[in-house]
């Protein structure tokens, strides 16, 4: 590479045509090896390859479906956007040095990830509304989880079945949610967190 220090990149996404785009236009750069996976084979390509950095998107389905971002054990730069500040929260949580907003140019991107490999914060300023809202957010991370499974229709029994809590448990989270939030009743507090765009 003629000198040039090389840092290994592995790229977390779940459309494969994105993925392998981005992968494809990272690796024009000297000063990256790009390798790629979905969500699903994340944690494995981390262990096989060892890369110093994992560039993740947090928007893919479910909602809050993502894997925790700490079993990714690298320096993380995330793709996330302003309206989705429950998201960026957990990347918080996760202690990522890299905050990208997904939609604007592959400079910011290439920003991030040598920022983090330098071991440097970096947020994009596209995303300062985004987190301005993580940072109100009242809710922890297991009760944003257990919101979104509510949100998809859940009831009671099957989000303690899917969480392997009682259903006491749960509905102490839905009543915790709901006082937190200022809801009056689960609805309201889906209809709340969805607007402030928390969920």
């Amino acid at each position: 590479m003629g000198g040039v220090d090389v840092t290994r990149v592995l790229l977390v996404h779940d459309s494969c045509l994105m993925r392998s785009a981005l992968a494809e236009r990272l690796a024009r750069e000297p000063d990256l090896e790009v390798h790629h996976t979905p969500w699903r084979g994340a944690p494995r390509q981390v262990g096989a390859l060892r890369p110093q950095i994992c560039v993740a998107d947090l928007e893919c389905e479910p909602a809050y479906g993502i894997p925790p971002l700490g079993e990714l054990r690298c320096s993380l730069v995330v793709l996330g956007t302003p309206t989705r500040p429950g998201l960026l929260r957990r990347a918080m949580e996760a202690k990522a040095l890299g905050y990208v907003d997904r939609a604007g140019p592959v400079e910011r991107l290439l920003a991030g990830i040598r920022h983090a490999a330098r071991g440097e914060r970096f947020i994009d300023e596209a995303l300062g509304f985004g987190f301005l809202k993580a940072a109100q957010n009242p809710l922890t991370r297991r009760e944003l989880i257990v919101l979104s499974l509510a949100a998809e229709g859940a009831p009671v029994a099957e989000i303690a079945r899917r969480l392997h809590l009682s259903r006491g448990t749960v509905r102490n989270y839905m009543a915790a949610i709901t006082r937190k939030i200022g809801a009056r009743n689960r609805i309201d507090a889906i209809r709340i967190s969805q607007g402030e765009g928390w969920l």
